[in-house]
């Protein structure tokens, strides 16, 4: 046991480096020795244990009844030893009586206590941690990578220690020890003994949409202010984000505060997300509007709006499908995101197929998908009963499949069945084919009711080339 001559001076200290409410640590020391007793005397014995400030020290008492004749010695004393101890003892009496051999518990009384104290002191030091950062959950924090676990991150910031979790981490960017790092506090736990990052209350992130957000905010003045209000954000970290803005005052252009002179205020916040591409978009409150905003920098025709399932039909020009569906469905993932709706993309050309009852019999015969569907279409095959009766060479040249298959293809096609009419012409001589295909445009009009996609012949915009988002992917 500690020397009580020291028990004082090391309580005082303890609770100066701990911040440890001091009254908290003396409860826990008087447990820890009420353990050590009894694990010595056993638990028959009334044993109160009392910290005494004024001499620094523990005093333990045990309390035994007065009686004529003693049949049990731990529970009862004589009298006549009582009065010796008490003149002034009566029969009955609970007699309190100092021992002063604590220090003689032995090991396992001694290691009981110690096991006691730590236990009582790590409680009282996650009590301390969970008050000091509660409040600033939500916020970012400064710290110090300190070391690695399993690819989790341990972050120093200063008075304790929190976790980075690997699906936290900006997969682009790699830390050292020693490195300092910003990183959104997600999470405070008063107690992380059942949570998977053992001993670890505070849980960091950069990778959440928050940490993106909180950073905008400490750039941007005016959203601190209130004026400029983030009103949705989407991450792929490390590669891409979409944010969406308003203002409240007219005068004030939210994309434009957030971009900063010259881009300022945004590259700051790219070089701390080690070089995140990000796309800062008007928010309206109508869905098409926004949609349109939000799949930029992709011209968007037409949108179609499903209020019921939430689903949004987008037309963009035949041009610019692969830069509205980004690299590997990038961009219109992240758009989705943002508006909480489902997006569906596609082309100009497609969207006037779909129209046409010849285009939809082929695209139901099994074994044509679209693309198949829509080099068929355009060569004039516009119904499932002319796929069924063309020429199978043909076929395989369109479909670069072997005679087997284009064989079992067209036996399908004669099972679907086809429309009495299509809007084009069932036989279209081989030198008018591309006249042929610009009737498609009138089938548009006819259906016409909302605004008419661009039409075909006109040029693309000369400001948008091909890029790296050229994907051949499908809305």
């Amino acid at each position: 046991m500690v020397g009580t001559e020291n028990l004082k001076r090391i309580v005082d200290q303890i609770c100066r480096d701990k911040g440890i409410d001091r009254a908290l640590l003396i409860d826990a020391i008087e447990e820890a020795v009420r353990s050590a007793v009894r694990k010595k005397f056993g638990n028959r014995r009334e044993i109160e244990v009392q910290f005494n400030d004024e001499l620094g020290e523990v005093e333990v008492f045990q309390y035994r009844t007065v009686v004529d004749e003693v049949y049990d010695e731990e529970t009862e004393i004589s009298f006549a030893d009582a009065r010796r101890l008490d003149p002034e003892i009566e029969l009955d009496d609970d007699l309190g009586e100092k021992l002063d051999n604590i220090a003689d518990l032995g090991r396992i009384a001694a290691q009981s206590a110690k096991q006691v104290i730590i236990h009582r002191m790590r409680d009282a030091e996650r009590d301390v941690i969970y008050e000091m950062y509660r409040d600033r959950e939500g916020t970012i924090v400064n710290g110090i990578v300190q070391r690695f676990e399993r690819g989790d991150m341990v972050i120093n910031l200063g008075r304790t220690d929190a976790i980075l979790p690997r699906d936290g981490q900006i997969p682009k960017r790699s830390y050292k020890q020693g490195d300092r790092i910003r990183a959104y506090l997600l999470e405070v736990r008063r107690d992380a003994r059942d949570s998977k990052f053992r001993d670890s209350q505070l849980i960091l992130s950069r990778t959440c949409n928050e940490f993106l957000i909180k950073l905008f905010e400490m750039e941007v003045p005016e959203i601190a202010e209130g004026i400029v209000k983030i009103m949705g954000a989407s991450r792929e970290p490390g590669f891409r984000a979409k944010i969406a803005v308003s203002s409240i005052e007219s005068d004030v252009d939210p994309v434009g505060a957030c971009v900063g002179l010259k881009g300022s205020r945004v590259q700051n916040v790219v070089q701390e997300l080690q070089g995140e591409r990000i796309d800062i978009v008007p928010w309206s409150p109508d869905p098409a509007k926004y949609a349109y905003n939000a799949l930029a920098p992709a011209e968007v025709s037409m949108v179609v709006v499903d209020d019921d399932r939430k689903a949004l039909l987008v037309v963009v020009p035949d041009d610019q499908l692969s830069l509205a569906i980004g690299r590997q469905g990038q961009n219109v993932r992240l758009a989705a995101r943002l508006l909480g709706w489902k997006i569906d993309v596609k082309s100009e050309q497609r969207y006037t197929n779909l129209e046409n009852k010849g285009y939809l019999s082929l695209a139901a015969v099994d074994g044509v998908d679209e693309g198949l569907a829509d080099r068929l279409f355009a060569a004039g095959i516009t119904s499932a009963a002319a796929l069924a009766a063309m020429d199978s060479e043909e076929l395989m040249g369109l479909a670069r499949i072997d005679a087997e298959r284009a064989q079992t293809i067209q036996q399908r096609a004669a099972l679907v069945k086809s429309p009495a009419a299509t809007p084009r012409p069932p036989m279209t001589p081989p030198e008018e084919e591309p006249v042929a295909e610009e009737e498609e445009p009138t089938a548009e009009v006819e259906e016409q009711e909302t605004p008419a996609p661009a039409d075909q012949d006109q040029p693309a915009a000369p400001e948008v080339p091909a890029q790296e988002d050229g994907d051949d992917a499908q809305g």
